[in-house]
């Protein structure tokens, strides 16, 4: 009788053990750690959110959707960091106003030379938006470029996220304004994206073919940047979010017609945190 009560007890004893067992190799929950710990954003003058401060026709980098610190716009850097407190601090911009994709090279370099676990990336506006089309960069030079920056992040952080936002659909500045004198008068004062808004409300057939031309240029661009990201692993496209993103005229700063005001800001922030967010 008492050799069986032992071997029920080492029988229950057992199985305690095997369940605490089982218990301790579930499937693991998200945590923190799932997310990166520092963030780099890389890109031209809407990543700068330029023209959004009470001062005209300045960087106002607290603004920007990537890495802005401004409660109204919420931006990616303050999604992730109520996901994961420890990025709290880790935000930095090495975003350069009229950037070009030829830039993003040095940029990344930035990147690297700070070891961020997540880079944002957003250029090819001053690529399209040129005094005339043949100004504008070549589709084969532009993925080149972004070939090489890319190459530079994969080998400097390779185990670092990259989120590239598609570059805008910039023709809806001009359906938008085009009918609107302050926005026109603005346009031509600052030589503003002259390969699209030159002459914005003719009608004749050499301007109207030119706009088309710019819109498919920039869309050209974001198959380059699809294709591109496609070759690694770490990289992820939006799937041309930004690009579909419709905005209206409250998005759009009134100070140069071009750049995103806050609102803009704010919702480049939601497209690019629905599109790639963790």
């Amino acid at each position: 009788m008492k050799n069986q009560t032992a071997s029920r007890r080492i029988r229950i004893a057992l199985t305690c053990v095997l369940a605490a067992l089982l218990t301790s190799f579930t499937a693991p929950q998200a945590s923190a750690a799932t997310y990166p710990n520092s963030m780099d954003a890389l890109g031209d003058s809407i990543t700068r959110a330029f023209n959004t401060c009470w001062f005209p026709f300045v960087d106002c980098v607290r603004n920007n959707w990537s890495t802005g610190t401004n409660s109204d716009v919420n931006s990616y850097y303050q999604r992730l960091t109520a996901l994961n407190p420890s990025l709290e601090g880790n935000n930095y911009n090495d975003a350069v106003s009229g950037a070009v994709m030829a830039d993003l090279d040095s940029q990344a370099a930035d990147a690297v030379s700070r070891d961020v676990e997540l880079v944002t990336v957003l250029m090819g506006a001053n690529d399209a938006c040129t005094d005339t089309i043949d100004t504008m960069t070549s589709v084969s030079t532009y993925q080149s470029q972004f070939e090489t920056a890319m190459s530079r992040l994969d080998s400097g952080i390779p185990n670092a996220d990259i989120k590239v936002v598609s570059v805008p659909d910039i023709y809806q500045l001009w359906e938008l304004f085009h009918d609107n004198s302050d926005a026109v008068s603005t346009w031509d004062t600052y030589d503003i994206c002259q390969s699209l808004l030159e002459n914005p409300q003719s009608t004749a057939t050499a301007d109207v073919e030119r706009r088309e031309t710019f819109r498919q240029r920039v869309i050209d661009y974001n198959t380059a940047l699809e294709n591109v990201c496609s070759q690694y692993s770490q990289c992820q496209f939006d799937g041309n979010a930004g690009f579909n993103t419709t905005f209206t005229e409250q998005d759009v700063s009134t100070r140069d017609y071009f750049h995103p005001s806050v609102a803009g800001q704010t919702l480049l922030a939601d497209v690019a945190w629905n599109a790639l967010g963790y």
